[in-house]
């Protein structure tokens, strides 16, 4: 496993109008590779293929022939569909239910093969040549804060590969940037020789947040429940019901009053999101933590990859506006991988498949009870403290961390410390 420290950095882009077919013509030929992958890949249900090599073997000549892709590109498509099969695959052998993979989000993976990655803009491949896009960045004077001035711009940090993606809500491209730090490449005692943890400050302390499709929309580690992921839903689902009995009408008027509803909900949903991030503000504030860590936005969108975009979007853009949120703050913005953060006990640690039911966590070793969403929430930020704990860098630059709960602080070794002895 590459244990490689990673960051990633959302570009704001700014595509020539003339060229944006261009580049939405390079989204529909990557998705049909990706799908026609799966296609191929998914045998249900203990036949399924998950071997890249064997993936590429079969279908690339055939794909290079029904695309216009670059060799990159098509290989990429491949490799995305092989690796969200391997994840279904690893779903079935828990016991859970899942299905074939499809790709209709708007997306594309581009690495230094097949895009490259300037001071100041990005050149990306298509079947109708290179596209150059310029990136939207604040004024030089006021970069260092942010994540592009504290990653993109430092030496540290090596641009490995990207993901574009297209929000049609705002009708804007966003590259997001994955970089990688070199000096975190192992845990072995080669890592850090330039820097020592007996160096750092010693301690920090971190908010776990669980983000979730149903019940409430965003769960901490401090039992804080934020805003209802059902309302929102339900907001969503008056709207397209609205919508629909409109377009059924088919008159100029109501495809007049169509795009008015559609402002109306799209400037609704962002002040709503707006609010949910004031409010986990409010709440790390309140618990005086240095960090907020959310699961990887990677896994949010697995999760919900049968579901609406609207609600993909949402989560998106809740983790982008908490990370605008804390700019102007001296909290910081991470993210952890939440493999098994659901099935984890964040009490004894036993990790099982029928420890979770729906909403209600109780474990199967030690028996504690108690709901599912604060327990992941616990453990996403316990994993953050894990990391710490094995020599990885902090963005806060402590050697140990502790994670925030309801009445006090827990450290990696288990040792609780109650809100009153806190100094």
């Amino acid at each position: 496993m590459d244990d490689t420290l990673r960051r990633t950095v959302r570009i704001k882009l700014d595509v020539p109008r003339e060229r944006r077919g261009d580049l939405h013509q390079t989204k529909t030929q990557f998705l049909h590779c990706a799908n026609r992958t799966s296609e191929w890949a998914w045998r249900y249900d203990d036949d399924c293929i998950t071997s890249k090599s064997r993936a590429e073997e079969a279908l690339y000549d055939g794909l290079r022939e029904e695309t216009e892709l670059t060799a990159n590109l098509v290989q990429k498509g491949i490799r995305r569909a092989i690796a969200a099969v391997r994840a279904g695959v690893e779903k079935l052998t828990q016991g859970e239910k899942t299905s074939q993979p499809k790709f209709d989000s708007w997306s594309i993976v581009y690495d230094k093969r097949s895009a490259t990655f300037n001071d100041d803009h990005a050149t990306l491949s298509t079947p109708n040549g290179r596209v150059t896009a310029e990136y939207v960045l604040p004024p030089e004077n006021q970069r260092e804060n942010t994540p592009f001035g504290r990653y993109y711009e430092s030496d540290n940090w090596n641009t490995s590969s990207a993901t574009l993606q297209y929000d049609e809500n705002e009708d804007t491209f966003y590259l997001h940037v994955t970089l990688k730090n070199p000096d975190y490449e192992s845990d072995g005692p080669e890592r850090q020789e330039s820097e020592s943890c007996d160096d750092l400050p010693e301690n920090g302390v971190v908010l776990g947040v669980d983000l979730n499709v149903t019940g409430a929309f965003a769960v901490t580690s401090t039992g804080e429940f934020i805003g209802s992921a059902d309302f929102l839903t339900h907001k969503r689902e008056q709207y397209e019901q609205r919508r629909g009995c409109l377009h059924q009408t088919g008159t100029r008027s109501a495809h007049l009053t169509i795009q008015s509803i559609g402002s109306q909900f799209s400037e609704w949903s962002l002040d709503w999101l707006h609010n949910r991030a004031n409010d986990l503000i409010e709440e790390a504030d309140d618990a005086d933590v240095d960090g907020i860590i959310f699961e990887d936005l990677t896994h949010i969108r697995g999760n919900i990859a049968n579901g609406s975009k609207f609600q993909q979007w949402a989560y998106a853009k809740f983790v982008e506006l908490v990370e605008y949120r804390v700019e102007s703050t001296e909290l910081f913005v991470d993210s952890v991988n939440p493999a098994y953060t659901s099935q984890r006990c964040s009490y004894c640690g036993c990790t099982h498949e029928d420890n979770r039911d729906d909403k209600q966590f109780e474990c199967q070793s030690c028996g504690y009870e108690v709901n599912a969403d604060y327990n992941a929430a616990k453990n996403i930020a316990n994993r953050y403290c894990e990391y710490i704990h094995r020599g990885q860098k902090s963005r806060g630059g402590w050697a140990t961390s502790q994670l925030a709960l309801k009445s006090g602080m827990l450290n990696v070794n288990g040792e609780y410390t109650p809100s009153a002895l806190r100094g």
